[in-house]
Order: C-alpha cells, then structure tokens, then sequence
C-alpha cells in the first residue's frame, strides 16, 4: 500500500481486502470494532457475548474477503451482520430460556410440556427470515434446491443459467446462512432438507 492505510476509504479498503491484503483487513477491524461495540451493547448486556459476536462477525469477513459481495456501503454491511448475529444469540437465548422453563415445568408438575414444536418452528421462522433478504436469483436457486428439491441440472436449464452459477450461488447462500444463524440453526436446516 503506497497511501497510508488509515487514509484509504472504506471501498479502497475492500478493494484491497478481497485481494488478502491483511493490513486493510486491520484497518477495518480497528475502524469497525469501536462503533459495532457500541452498538452490540446496546442490545446484548454481556459484554463476553458481545465480543464473541464482532470476533464471528470479523473472522467471517476475513474468511469470505475474496468472495465478498457488498451491494451497500461496508459500514452498513458490518452493521447488518454484527445485528444478525446479536439477533441470533438473543434467539439462542430464548431456547435456552424455552428449555429451563421446561426442565422447571417437568420438576415441579412431573411432566413435560412439549416445546420442541415451538422450537421447531421458531428455529424454522428464523431460517425463512434470513432466507428471504438473500439477493433475488441467490434466493431463487436457493429455494428451487431446498425446498422444490431440484437438481443442479434442473435449475440451469429452469433459470437458463450455468450449472457452475447455481452451483456457486447454492455455496454463497449456505456461507451467508452459516454466517447469519450460526453454527446450531443452521445444521438444523440441513437435516431437515
């Protein structure tokens, strides 16, 4: 980098990180992690599950630089994935809170009342959420593998496009999803295709 780092702009910035140049991925991390902090605290009163969230938020931006696809400005996209993930733990929250009741429940009247309907469905909201604010055609590849259960094949020839692109498209939404709903949501997801 000929210019001083700290002076590039944001898009410069990702320029250059989608090449794996770490210094601007240092740059970001030192812009970012003060306001998505901030940010982050205002929802979360942990401040260990805070920093657990902007420590997923940045790896995964390391991790996804060279396939990085931002359709808005880089500050609105860390605030949408450092949101996503506080969102998701305070949804894993609420299933942790689902199951303390139902374990106190079970001790107290000496039985259980079935709440992995609940979670099920909760799980399958949060799932359908996330899916539909994927970009158009991603959603649409999406959904035409996942839920109509077509074939790579069938796709390309349905939507006219490359086997290689619903290929790469199916790949990009499953790291979003990954990314958005963590780790436990999402290999629910994939045993229920």
């Amino acid at each position: 980098m000929e210019t001083k780092p700290h002076l590039l702009t944001d898009q410069e910035l990702l320029v250059l990180l989608k090449k794996g140049h770490q210094e601007a991925f240092s740059v970001i991390y030192d812009r970012y992690w003060p306001l998505l902090l901030n940010h982050s605290r205002r929802m979360l009163s942990d401040d260990e599950e805070v920093r657990d969230v902007l420590q997923e938020v940045f790896s995964g931006l390391w991790k996804s630089a060279e396939t990085l696809e931002i359709n808005s400005s880089l500050s609105s996209y860390l605030y949408a994935l450092t949101r996503n993930r506080v969102l998701n733990v305070i949804a894993h929250r609420k299933v942790r809170n689902m199951h303390v009741y139902s374990l106190a429940e079970f001790m107290q009247n000496g039985h259980v009342e079935t709440d992995h309907l609940v979670r099920t469905r909760e799980f399958a909201r949060i799932i359908e959420s996330e899916i539909a604010v994927l970009p158009k055609k991603m959603r649409l590849i999406f959904e035409l593998s996942r839920k109509e259960h077509l074939s790579y094949k069938e796709i390309s020839e349905k939507l006219s496009v490359s086997e290689n692109t619903v290929k790469k498209q199916i790949s990009n939404a499953l790291k979003i999803l990954r990314l958005r709903l963590g780790v436990a949501v999402f290999l629910i997801m994939l045993l229920n295709k």
